[in-house]
C-alpha cells in the first residue's frame, strides 16, 4: 500500500506541476522500480514498455484512426448525417436528435469521441441555433453527443480495455450498442425537454420517396459500419482486420466513388493520425509499465483486503469505481485514466464476480463522461476549437448534459444485463 500512495502523489505532484501525461504516468514507474524493486535488472523497463503494446489486438488503433480522418475530411460522415436529418428531422426538435444519431453513425465507423465532435460540430451546430435552439444547449449537445462514439463499435476505448483485461473485444463491442443506445436514449429527452421549452421548430415534412432516396445516396456510406460490424459479428473478421479493411473501404469510396480525396489530402490525412497513433500508443507504453508496478505489489489484493475489512460489497464497490472514474476523468485524459484505474480495480471486480463485460461498459461510460467533465474534458476544447467558441461558454452548457450521463451510468452500473444480454444472445 505504501507503492500505491507514492505513485499517487508522485503522479498527483506532477500534474498539478503541469508535467505531460506521458511523464505523470512514467516517471512513477520508474521511481517504483528504482525505490521499491531495485533489485529487477535495468532491462525491465524496457522489455515492459516495448513488450507491453507487441500485441496484435492493438493494430485495429491505427486503422480505425486514419478510417476516422478519412471519413470526417471527406463524404461518408456528411452522408451518413444526411441519411439520420432524413429519418428524424421533421419532428419537433429534430436536428437535436440528427445530432445524437449522426454521432451514433459516425461513432459506428470511427470509434473517436473527439473526432465525432468535430465532423458533427462543423455540419449540424449552425442548423440547431437556425431551428431555435438555445446556443449552450446546442454547443453541450454537440461536445456530449460525441461520447456514444466511445460506446458504439468500433470503439478504441474498448479496444484498450479489452487489450488490458484479455476480455472479448467482440463481446465488448456488442455490449457497447446497447449501452450507446441507452445514452443516445437519454440525451433524446433532454432533446425533446428542450424542443418544447425553447419552442424549436419543427424540420421540413420528408416524404418516403425523399427517404428511399437519402438511403440511396449514404449506400456506400452505410457500407462501412456493414463490413465492420458485420464482419467481425458473422467471425468473418477480427476486429483488427475489420479496422484495416475499413481503411481500404474508405479510401476506395472517397477517391474512386466520392471524389473527394486526393493524393495530397491523403498524406495530410495520414500524418494527422499517425501523430495521433504515436499520443496513444505512449501512453499505452507507459501505463502498461506503472500496471505492472502495481500488479508486482499486489495492490488488487490489499484493495480487495480493505473492503472485506470495511464489509463493502459489490454494490459499495462499484459506487467507489464510478467515483474514481469520475475525479480521475476531471483532470486526466480517459486513456490515462483507463491505464492507471483498470489494472488495481479490474482484479477486485472479478473477485466481487463482476462480469468482465459488464465491467468493461462501466468504465467505458465514466471514460465518456471524463470526455466532458471541466476543467480538463478533451471533448470541450475539441468543440471550442472547432466551433469558434469560448471553452467557458461550451462548460456552462454542459452541465445538463452531465447530469444525464450519471443517470445513465447508475442504469448501467445496476441493471447488468443491459449489458450481458446481447453479447450472450449473439455469442452464446
Amino acid at each position: 500500500m505504501i507503492l500505491l500512495f507514492a505513485v499517487i502523489a508522485t503522479a498527483v505532484l506532477m500534474l498539478v506541476c503541469g508535467f505531460e501525461m506521458f511523464l505523470v504516468l512514467g516517471v512513477p514507474a520508474i521511481m517504483a522500480k528504482q525505490f521499491f524493486y531495485g533489485s529487477l535488472p535495468d532491462p525491465v523497463i524496457v522489455q515492459k514498455v516495448v513488450g507491453g503494446i507487441n500485441h496484435s489486438t492493438l493494430l485495429a488503433i491505427p486503422f480505425f484512426i486514419l478510417a476516422a480522418e478519412l471519413m470526417g475530411d471527406g463524404q461518408i460522415a456528411r452522408r451518413l448525417t444526411g441519411l439520420v436529418q432524413s429519418l428524424v428531422g421533421h419532428r419537433k426538435g429534430g436536428i437535436g436528435y440528427t445530432v445524437i444519431g449522426g454521432s451514433m453513425a459516425f461513432g459506428s465507423v470511427s470509434g473517436s469521441a473527439p473526432a465525432t465532435v468535430a465532423a458533427m460540430g462543423r455540419m449540424v451546430y449552425p442548423e440547431m441555433r437556425a431551428a431555435g435552439f438555445r446556443e449552450k444547449f446546442s454547443l453541450g449537445l454537440v461536445a456530449s453527443s460525441a461520447e456514444t462514439a466511445l460506446l458504439i463499435p468500433p470503439s478504441i476505448t474498448l479496444i484498450i480495455y479489452g487489450w488490458m483485461t484479455g476480455a472479448s473485444v467482440a463481446r465488448l463491442f456488442v455490449a457497447g450498442i446497447a449501452a450507446g443506445l441507452v445514452l443516445g436514449l437519454v440525451f433524446a429527452i433532454l432533446v425533446a425537454v428542450e424542443a418544447r421549452r425553447s419552442g424549436v421548430s419543427a424540420g421540413p415534412q420528408t416524404s418516403w420517396s425523399e427517404r428511399f432516396a437519402a438511403i440511396r445516396h449514404a449506400g456506400w456510406a452505410l457500407g462501412m459500419p456493414l463490413i465492420i460490424l458485420g464482419g467481425i459479428y458473422t467471425g468473418f473478421f477480427t476486429p483488427t482486420e475489420a479496422a484495416a479493411a475499413s481503411v481500404v473501404y474508405a479510401i476506395f469510396v472517397e477517391s474512386v466513388v466520392f471524389r473527394s480525396l486526393t493524393f495530397r489530402r491523403l498524406f495530410e490525412i495520414t500524418e494527422r493520425a499517425a501523430i495521433s497513433t504515436a499520443i496513444i500508443f505512449i501512453l499505452l507504453a507507459l501505463g502498461g509499465l506503472l500496471s505492472y508496478f502495481i500488479t508486482l505489489a499486489q495492490v488488487p489484493n490489499q484493495i480487495l483486503a480493505f473492503l472485506a475489512a470495511v464489509d463493502a460489497g459489490p454494490i459499495i464497490f462499484l459506487l467507489v469505481v464510478n467515483v474514481a472514474f469520475l475525479i480521475a476523468g476531471m483532470f486526466i485524459d480517459p486513456n490515462s485514466a483507463l491505464l492507471i484505474l483498470v489494472p488495481p480495480l479490474y482484479p477486485v471486480a472479478t473477485a466481487f464476480g463482476i462480469d468482465p463485460i459488464h465491467f468493461g461498459m462501466i468504465v467505458t461510460l465514466n471514460i465518456s463522461v471524463g470526455m466532458i467533465t471541466p476543467p480538463f474534458g478533451l471533448d470541450l476544447f475539441v468543440a471550442s476549437s472547432t466551433l469558434g467558441k469560448p471553452v467557458m461558454t461550451i462548460i456552462s452548457g454542459i452541465w445538463p448534459f452531465v447530469i444525464a450521463n450519471l443517470v445513465a451510468l447508475a442504469v448501467i452500473t445496476y441493471v447488468p444485463p443491459i449489458s450481458t444480454f446481447l453479447p450472450n444472445l449473439v455469442f452464446g
